[in-house]
């Protein structure tokens, strides 16, 4: 019993560790200081976390997986910017989301943007990528895609 007790143990905490290795920025600003830091685009990730079914089936099948875990601390720096119907939200993440959710032109949920992003006398810069939404096929699809919207624009 108790080497069934530790074995549950010690997979349960591997998996929260890897879990536990993503980060998602809810704030652009803090998320562009991060990209300039490491010259790495950032993905942002546009959801209604608890209401739209095709951004949980999402982040189900591709954004919580050891692949795209992988793949992400090598590629980007993951930005949230969810919309909830439910979930109550600070104003100024509201306010921030709202504002880039016009910017980026975002009609449909879930929709990831690419882009690189700037900041000089205060004001942000984003040169778009690319985009893209819900792909069937799971990760490896799915991160194929990826890394042909950021490669093919890499400078």
């Amino acid at each position: 019993m108790k080497k069934f007790l530790l074995l549950f143990l010690l997979v349960f905490g591997t998996q929260f560790v890897q879990a536990q290795d993503l980060v998602w920025h809810t704030n652009v600003k803090e998320a562009i200081k991060i990209s300039e830091k490491q010259k790495k685009p950032l993905m942002l990730f546009f959801t209604g976390s608890d209401w739209c079914g095709w951004c949980i089936r999402l982040q189900k099948e591709v954004l919580k997986t050891p692949e795209f875990q992988k793949w992400a601390q090598n590629n980007v720096v993951l930005v949230e910017l969810d919309f909830p119907r439910r979930t109550p939200q600070a104003l100024e993440i509201k306010q921030q989301n709202n504002e880039l959710q016009q910017a980026f032109g975002i009609k449909g949920f879930p929709t990831v943007h690419f882009a690189k992003a700037s900041t000089k006398d205060g004001k942000v810069n984003f040169v778009g990528l690319g985009s893209s939404g819900y792909l069937s096929g799971g990760p490896t699809v799915w991160l194929a895609n990826a890394d042909e919207i950021i490669k093919s624009k890499k400078s």
